[in-house]
């Protein structure tokens, strides 16, 4: 379908579609929706694929003999530390396997630094003068609002399709020592979908730093989420950091939360023998160990990293024709008129959407009205200021594809309305 841009066409043209859009989002009304675009939760089917966790553990012990049902072993069950070390290509010692969110173990990484500082710190972060994160963007909200409440300044780069903009990293941390640390989902990153290369992950790996306790927190949350056959592999960063001198430098996280269930998965992280030394250290000040049950729930349904494999490929038949779909009514809609883009992930759980400056929280307002949640306009930024106002971050996972298609029809609707309204207001200034 050949559509015309917005910019060429005429004040009468403009005014004729300015007219269709209110009718048609004057129809939307009417049908009552009920419909949610906002986090990128796993589907009802998705859970169901590991309901089979329900019958396990089926013994009490792990293939060395450890009872499972009682107190220790901090660092996790070694038989499921070894399987997905595999998967995120690290050695099983620099792997720790705890609860059941990645997010809690990145909060209480950025706690002990703030509190104690790391096994490279001149003093805890909390006794800076000031500190700060690069956080590339568009980015993870849970991130910024993690950084936000431990009152851990934000400054922004551009986030592209290798990764961040690693001219304009080097550039913030070379010479500025309140730069601790930074933000990276390495892979189908939340929401653009980009891929650090293996370039851009040694450059990060190996940039000097005026802060000689600089922290990468590599949040590999979607390293197995492939939405093609054509699987990306992520850098290895702990290699490349430690090749470069900066052995300390990246933690990673990753979890099973959108593998398995999401309230009852298993999250990992994984870094150099001396920084797993010291978060365990710490950890076991109040811990006595995780939930090694679940962990050897999880080592007895996979069975070994290749049956993690080929869940994520069962996952795969049932989220990528959801993607599909949201790029299907976007082209029919948007293409060809001028005021969205938007990316084709090859993984992950999100489609960024990027509409006319200006109408983001417009779009999401519109779309509210009529019965269709999206993530606020700005969440993909800190403080929640997108200082285009452009950026809407789509979840089509967790809705039946027929809910998708339906609102995504909302969602053209309100980019085309809210586009054609600004275009009038400057037409007529």
């Amino acid at each position: 379908m050949n559509a015309t841009a917005l910019s060429d066409l005429s004040a009468d043209d403009l005014a004729v579609l300015l007219e269709e859009q209110r009718t048609a989002y004057e129809q939307l009304k009417t049908q009552g929706l009920k419909l949610d675009l906002t986090r990128g939760k796993p589907s009802a089917q998705q859970l169901d694929l590991a309901d089979g966790l329900l019958r396990l553990p089926s013994t009490t012990k792990d293939s060395a003999g450890v009872d499972v049902r009682n107190y220790g072993g901090l660092e996790g069950l070694a038989d499921l530390r070894e399987m997905f070390a595999e998967l995120l290509w690290v050695e099983p010692e620099q792997v720790v396997a705890g609860g059941s969110s990645s997010l809690t173990m990145m909060r209480d990484c950025l706690f002990y630094l703030t509190l104690f500082g790391g096994v490279d710190s001149e003093r805890p972060w909390g006794r800076e003068e000031k500190v700060r994160f690069v956080c590339p963007v568009p980015g993870y909200d849970r991130h910024f609002t993690l950084l936000e409440s431990l009152g851990i300044e934000m400054v922004t780069v551009p986030m592209r399709d290798d990764g961040p903009d690693v001219d304009a990293v080097a550039a913030l941390v070379a010479d500025d020592p309140s730069f601790k640390g930074m933000w990276i989902v390495p892979t189908y990153a939340n929401p653009s979908g980009s891929i650090v290369s293996q370039d851009v992950a040694a450059r990060l790996a190996a940039m000097p730093t005026a802060a000689p306790d600089f922290k990468i927190f590599w949040d590999n949350a979607y390293a197995l989420h492939h939405l093609t056959e054509d699987e990306a592999k992520s850098a290895d960063i702990l290699t490349l950091a430690s090749a470069a001198g900066h052995p300390h430098r990246p933690i990673m996280f990753a979890s099973t939360s959108k593998i398995t269930f999401a309230g009852a998965g298993v999250a990992f992280l994984a870094a150099s023998s001396a920084n797993i030394a010291w978060y365990l250290g710490h950890l076991g000040n109040g811990s006595i160990g995780p939930d090694k049950v679940n962990h050897l729930r999880h080592v007895e349904f996979f069975g070994s990293p290749q049956g993690v494999r080929d869940h994520m490929a069962r996952h795969r038949e049932i989220i990528a024709p959801k993607f599909a779909e949201v790029d299907r009514v976007l082209t029919e809609r948007l293409g060809g008129r001028g005021i969205a883009t938007w990316n084709t992930p090859a993984g992950g759980y999100f489609v960024n959407l990027d509409v006319v400056p200006g109408t983001a929280a417009r779009v999401v307002e519109l779309a509210k009205a009529v019965g269709v949640a999206l993530t606020p306009a700005g969440s993909s930024y800190p403080y929640k200021q997108d200082p285009d106002d452009t950026n809407i971050r789509l979840a089509p996972t967790m809705p039946p594809v027929d809910e998708v298609t339906a609102a995504m029809e909302v969602v053209a609707t309100c980019v085309l309305l809210a586009a054609a309204e600004k275009a009038a207001e400057q037409a007529s200034a």
